[in-house]
């Protein structure tokens, strides 16, 4: 067997360095096989969960990370976050089930240059690492492109846009994880965070949601497509 080593020195001094994340072993194979084949491009790493993919991104600093939204132990927004701020010179491209405004406008502002479609073709996904390795943004076709439309300020524009939309970044992030089921406490260790603060947070997703109660505001998570669960 060919190691990935070895199949990277077969490439191009210039192709770009492409790291997998996902937690489907048949998946990364599937892409790891796909990529390698294409003169522009070279798979050095995989990960298979959200830790993981920060610590080996932070390790072999890929050109490109391909970033399953939904992994487990760090979600891949978050890891997309973690590894913009670490390191923006990496390009994420975010693959995803969900299509929703809300939801796109999340992965986005954690910094990924690219958002697909797990149904996606994998010519697609080709002409997303071109694009975001020239610089660039891709969205899926089946995407509106209005979803990547807001304020540098890190709150959205108000006007026609949904209730999530309205939110800053890290009340989404505390919507998320009460999705999740966490308590204040795990919220506040997992964000580094004071307890009061998470409260805060609560509160003003509430106020901005209509919503009252945890329960009410997990269901609202799933019919938006934010929660992870």
């Amino acid at each position: 067997m060919v190691s990935i080593v070895d199949r990277a020195e077969k490439k191009s001094a210039a192709a770009k360095r492409v790291m997998i994340a996902d937690d489907h072993q048949i998946l990364r194979d599937g892409l790891r096989a796909l990529i390698d084949k294409h003169p522009n491009f070279e798979c050095v790493a995989e990960a298979g969960d959200g830790a993981q993919a920060i610590k080996t991104a932070n390790e072999l600093h890929p050109d490109i990370v391909i970033m399953d939204i939904m992994l487990p132990n760090i979600n891949g927004i978050e890891a997309t976050r973690q590894i913009k701020a670490a390191q923006p010179e990496i390009e994420i491209v975010a693959l995803s089930m969900h299509a929703t405004r809300a939801y796109v406008l999340q992965v986005l502002q954690a910094g990924a240059s690219a958002y697909l479609l797990k149904d996606s073709a994998f010519e697609e996904l080709i002409t997303a690492l071109v694009t975001v390795g020239k610089g660039g943004m891709y969205l899926s076709p089946s995407i509106t492109n209005a979803a990547a439309l807001g304020e540098g300020s890190g709150r959205l524009a108000p006007k026609g846009l949904t209730h999530a939309e309205r939110l800053t970044r890290r009340e989404l992030q505390v919507l998320q994880l009460i999705a999740d089921g966490k308590s204040t406490k795990e919220i506040a260790a997992s964000l580094n965070v004071s307890v009061k603060t998470v409260e805060t947070h609560r509160k003003q997703i509430m106020d901005k949601l209509g919503i009252r109660t945890t329960a009410g505001l997990t269901k609202y998570c799933i019919r938006e497509g934010l929660s992870l669960l």
